[in-house]
């Protein structure tokens, strides 16, 4: 399976931006997605994640009511794109965004992971900058 990250940029405060993770690989598995990111000199931490089935979400409180995250509609059976929408975004949201991926075909359609040891293929990342 491989994942690509697309999307970021730069925007001004309160501004908002699309970062979508393109999933393709095996038609005969279902993975849960996350995304993460990272600051200079600050750990890698979790934004936000996303069943297999898309029907369960959960963020980060830092992102919680600000940014969406959600499955587009899957060009074919092995390809499925997540998509992060971010809006009210504030210079602390700077950040190199990595999208991830776990094979939950067997752990049902609910689940899904916020630590970033869970996942086991990771995207190249993404740059978002806001600034003041």
């Amino acid at each position: 399976v491989q994942l690509q990250a697309s999307g970021g940029g730069m925007v001004q405060a309160g501004g908002s931006l699309n970062v979508s993770c393109t999933v393709s690989g095996r038609t005969n598995r279902r993975y849960a997605v996350g995304w993460f990111r990272q600051a200079p000199g600050r750990e890698r931490e979790f934004v936000a994640a996303i069943s297999w089935s898309g029907m369960i979400v959960d963020y980060a409180a830092s992102v919680k009511g600000r940014f969406d995250i959600s499955r587009g509609e899957a060009t074919n059976t092995a390809t499925n794109t997540v998509l992060l929408h971010m809006a009210s975004l504030t210079p602390e949201d700077t950040a190199v965004y990595y999208c991830a991926a776990k094979d939950s075909t067997y752990f049902g359609h609910t689940s899904y992971y916020v630590s970033p040891d869970e996942y086991g293929i990771w995207g190249q990342g993404t740059q978002v900058t806001v600034s003041s």
